[in-house]
């Protein structure tokens, strides 16, 4: 438009007006939008493709052992493999839109059922994690501290009910954040139109959004979190009762002649390795997922027009993505990897045992239930 008579255009124009206005398309998408392509592409998208690589065979592993072998298939697992599916859907989908975002930040050209795909599918999956995690660990309460209610309340039934109704809850939960979001572009200036411009972006009054995600972070992250420390309290306190009953040879429950010393002393060491197991769970989950909800709080709460803010929480951004996609890599290794017996079929899995037909009978019934 330079060279243009357009002195009516100017007449109110401000300095910057009259810059702007000679800019080309993708000077002032810059302007506004920043860069088409994020400057820490490359590194980032090295350290994704690291956890992606390590996360997808973790949680395929899980889901493979779990669905392959009858041994495997008790109720516990089954919650399991429901985050491991979680999982791989974080990072199999996931992970791949992030990472176009990253390297092409606008246009989406995904259009708006692509935004409403991203938005719901990142929503349902966090609430899914979480709530998977939230009914393990209160199955686990409840073997370990009430191992009487076990037999009512831990049937595979009764879990594949618990797990429809959590991912039930996780998809109708994501809906409200969902609908906020739509394709937003730039309005015109000086009579462009800028449909490069489009991004999947937050459409709806923006204190709906601000709501909406303290809402989440409350329900989906502090009040779980505290049941699970909670919980995780008085499995661990359980735990070094029994080992203190074990080691001095009175335990009321089984008896003193019930148990042999070698007895005793495996059961001794697997109480601890629990308890060591729930103490790595509860810090490395919650550090990873803090993260995630400090990122969205600061977007929504933040004063994005200030510079410092600004790269602060681009910063902030980049290193809670790391440890969002961190916590689906992680999973396996902490649920999985510390278990003996996930290790025996993982084993038996990726090297083609001779023992594997001989591993598909075995029982799992022990004098106590041992997922770890």
């Amino acid at each position: 438009m330079c060279g243009m008579n357009i002195s009516w255009l100017l007449v109110n124009a401000t300095k910057d007006d009259e810059k702007q206005l000679c800019m080309s398309e993708e000077e002032y998408l810059a302007m506004h939008l920043g860069p088409a392509k994020s400057p820490v592409f490359l590194p980032v998208c090295i350290t994704y493709l690291v956890i992606f690589m390590v996360g997808v065979l973790g949680n395929f592993l899980t889901c493979v052992v779990i669905l392959h072998y009858r041994v495997m298939q008790t109720p516990t697992n089954y919650y399991l493999l429901s985050l491991a599916a979680s999982d791989l859907l974080v990072l199999l989908l996931g992970m791949p839109l992030e990472l176009y975002e990253m390297q092409q930040n606008y246009p989406f050209l995904l259009g708006e059922g692509g935004c409403y795909f991203k938005i719901f599918l990142f929503e349902t999956v966090c609430f899914a994690s979480i709530l998977n995690v939230t009914a393990l660990s209160v199955e686990r309460y409840v073997a370990v501290v009430h191992p009487l209610k076990v037999k009512h309340l831990d049937t595979r039934a009764h879990v594949k009910r618990v797990i429809f109704m959590l991912w039930g809850l996780s998809m109708l939960c994501a809906v409200p954040n969902t609908s906020l979001h739509g394709i937003a572009v730039l309005p015109p200036r000086f009579g462009r139109e800028f449909p490069r411009s489009a991004i999947c972006h937050v459409v709806k009054p923006t204190w709906m959004y601000k709501l909406i995600i303290l809402i989440s972070t409350l329900v989906f992250f502090v009040l779980p979190m505290f049941i699970i420390s909670i919980l995780y309290l008085l499995i661990g306190l359980r735990l070094h009762r029994e080992k203190i009953i074990t080691v001095v040879g009175a335990n009321p429950s089984f008896g003193t002649d019930s148990l042999s010393k070698s007895h005793k002393q495996r059961l001794s060491k697997r109480n601890l390795q629990v308890t060591k197991m729930l103490c790595v769970l509860v810090v490395v989950f919650g550090i990873c997922w803090a993260l995630f909800h400090v990122d969205r709080l600061m977007w929504s709460y933040m004063d994005m027009s200030s510079v410092q803010h600004l790269k602060l929480f681009e910063n902030v951004h980049i290193i809670s993505g790391v440890f969002f996609y961190l916590s689906s890599a992680v999973n396996p290794v902490l649920y999985n990897f510390m278990s003996t017996r996930f290790r025996e079929m993982f084993r038996h899995i990726t090297c083609h045992s001779k023992a594997t037909d001989a591993l598909k009978g075995r029982s799992l019934v022990s004098s106590k239930p041992d997922i770890w």
